[in-house]
């Protein structure tokens, strides 16, 4: 499955929990507080707070949502190059001095697994990664200290969709 069709499902699913919490907001939370109110004296209504407490988090978690989305409908795979490390991208790393392998996939925030590879273009690796071509040599800054790699093969976004 290409990294394409992973946003899809991703934005999929933060569009089921964002009805799901848009439901709860407008609905359930609402009934809950009047009902609350209705209990009276509002000071001492642990129901009354904790609905409104509820509240304010469901608004925050539903603006957290959108942001995502955004994000993720901003990617605009025409522009993701087709034989230079970027979005979605596979690439194997040999270390200079080790000989040591590395793959990565380069995915958005919400697919990252660094346990698998699965990282970002803005980590110490993305950034010294970003356009380069199979053969070109980098330099990785980490908090380890500096290390030389060789880009050993690259699978683009568009190659694995094919």
């Amino acid at each position: 499955m290409g990294a394409e069709s992973n946003i899809e499902e991703i934005k999929k699913k933060l569009e089921e929990e964002l009805a799901k919490l848009e439901h709860e907001y407008k609905y359930e939370l609402p009934k809950q507080i009047a009902e609350a109110r209705e209990l009276g004296d509002l000071k001492e209504n642990a129901e009354y707070h904790a609905a409104r407490e509820r509240m304010s988090y469901v608004k925050a978690k539903m603006a957290q949502i959108v942001d995502k989305l955004s994000r993720l409908n901003d990617i605009n795979f025409d522009d993701i190059p087709t034989d230079r490390v970027g979005f979605g991208s596979t690439v194997v790393i040999q270390d200079v001095e080790t000989g040591e392998e590395m793959t990565f996939t380069f995915v958005s925030r919400e697919e990252i697994d660094p346990m698998v590879g699965k990282i970002t273009l803005a980590t110490p690796y993305g950034k010294a990664l970003i356009d380069k071509k199979e053969g070109d040599e980098v330099e990785v800054s980490t908090p380890a200290g500096t290390r030389k790699f060789i880009v050993k093969s690259i699978t683009t976004i568009h190659s694995q969709n094919k």
